[in-house]
């Protein structure tokens, strides 16, 4: 098959030819193969490419773009699996997230993004904490 035969959206069969760190060549015909890049694996993150895929498997691509210029063919695992099924919204009342710099429970905010602090919760805090400070430097004065 030449590079014109390869329509971009279609399925097809190939084999598994090299792995790099950045993807996957996946051999299409005798004289033709494309590039699985990591992204374009699975779903979710793959660290690791040796993980998912080795040399020699057989795996369905789909066609993401051909240069017909280079004859460079883009390819996609990914876009031949189901999608993951969306996880429902978790109930609130579950524990706070932790912050990740104190380790005190993030405050929520009224547009329920989590871990942020506005700026008036912020001088809140940094005026105790200076009330606090003076107290105590007031206590050592008066000794």
């Amino acid at each position: 098959m030449s590079v014109q035969q390869y329509e971009v959206g279609a399925i097809v069969e190939g084999k598994v030819t090299g792995i790099k760190p950045f993807g996957a060549f996946v051999a299409l015909d005798g004289n033709k193969q494309g590039l699985v890049h990591i992204s374009e694996i699975a779903h979710g993150y793959v660290k690791d490419i040796n993980e998912a895929l080795s040399v020699g498997d057989e795996v369905k691509v789909k066609i993401k773009s051909v240069d017909q210029e280079s004859g460079k063919i883009s390819l996609s695992i990914r876009d031949t699996l189901p999608a993951p099924e969306k996880s429902e919204s978790r109930p609130q009342s579950q524990a706070p997230r932790q912050s990740k710099s104190s380790g005190r429970p993030a405050q929520q905010s009224n547009n329920d993004t989590q871990g942020f602090n506005t700026l008036e919760d912020k001088l809140k805090d940094w005026l105790k904490q200076s009330n606090e400070i003076q107290a105590d430097l007031n206590k050592r004065v008066r000794k």
